[in-house]
């Protein structure tokens, strides 16, 4: 369609707001602006049409017939997009903020720090959704998702939030005498992954271990996952920082590490997000630069 050119938004703008108020100085008030910047406004768009929307004979401004036939059709639409915006507004804040993430990282990094942002934002329903495969982001369903890789998501905006590499761990005692030099010297013993991921397969592959592994495989979820490891129930692929404290206490040993440079992306939509998605976004930035739960204060 083609658009016929129009005067200057903010000259119509304020001519709606004088036809609303009936005073320069009210309009200005209302656009938070001077009253002189209103007759200024108003003139420019007299020049813009080359018509007189205004009566200065008189005491006092009045409106001409074509001002007051400009001003009604202006009075409709600007009232018809504060209404739809108004709509929209509170359609975006009476959804839920959808957060997709793991549920290792919802036990391990998430949830420990979620009671600050909810101490902060007490009006903002949150769902989060911890699930081990990858979600799709679709508009109105997950407005957030928290992602573990090298941030290359095709048609999506991704920026670091955790840089941590990968780490093979198990228990010392589950290893006993063994003699762990490569990747094939781990594949008679169990492993433990993450429902909804196939981190061992992939990693043994990326090490160019073709051989399955021959030891059980047991599949169990991300917040159980630990607990699992550090029992000495099996070999697990997991993120360095969720198992720090456990190497440097002994429970855990490290037996490979790789993949530096990738971690944990906040991953969005490209374009505008709706003010509850950027409040929780500015929150997950600030504790990406302490990278310590916050206390409530």
């Amino acid at each position: 369609m083609d658009w016929p050119s129009l005067p200057p938004l903010a000259a119509l703008r304020a001519f709606c707001a004088y036809a609303e108020h009936g005073n320069l100085t009210k309009a200005g008030a209302a656009l938070n602006v001077s009253h002189a910047a209103i007759s200024q406004q108003l003139r420019s768009l007299e020049d813009y049409l080359g018509t007189p929307l205004l009566d200065r004979s008189g005491r006092a401004l009045a409106l001409t017939e074509e001002g007051k036939h400009l001003a009604q059709a202006l009075l409709l639409g600007f009232g018809a997009i504060q209404s739809a915006v108004q709509d929209l507004s509170t359609l975006g804040a009476a959804r839920p903020l959808h957060i997709s993430c793991t549920p290792m990282f919802a036990a391990n990094w998430l949830m420990p720090r979620l009671a600050e942002f909810r101490m902060k934002h007490p009006d903002i329903d949150l769902v989060i959704d911890p699930r081990g495969e990858i979600v799709s982001l679709q508009p109105g369903g997950v407005d957030i998702a928290l992602r573990y890789g090298d941030g290359a998501w095709a048609g999506l905006d991704a920026e670091i939030l955790l840089c941590s590499p990968m780490v093979v761990v198990a228990k010392p005692s589950l290893l006993q005498d063994r003699v762990v030099q490569a990747p094939e010297d781990l594949l008679d013993l169990p492993w433990l992954e993450e429902l909804g991921t196939t981190e061992a397969a992939h990693w043994l592959r990326s090490r160019g271990v073709a051989e399955v592994i021959r030891g059980a495989s047991i599949k169990l979820p991300g917040n159980l996952l630990m607990q699992a490891v550090r029992e000495g129930q099996g070999v697990a692929v997991s993120v360095r920082d969720f198992v720090e404290e456990d190497l440097k206490a002994g429970r855990l040993v490290e037996l490979f590490t790789g993949n530096e440079g990738r971690g944990y992306h906040i991953v969005t939509r490209p374009g505008v997000q709706r003010l509850q998605a950027r409040q929780f976004i500015a929150w997950l930035r600030r504790n990406r630069k302490t990278n310590e739960p916050e206390s409530g204060r």
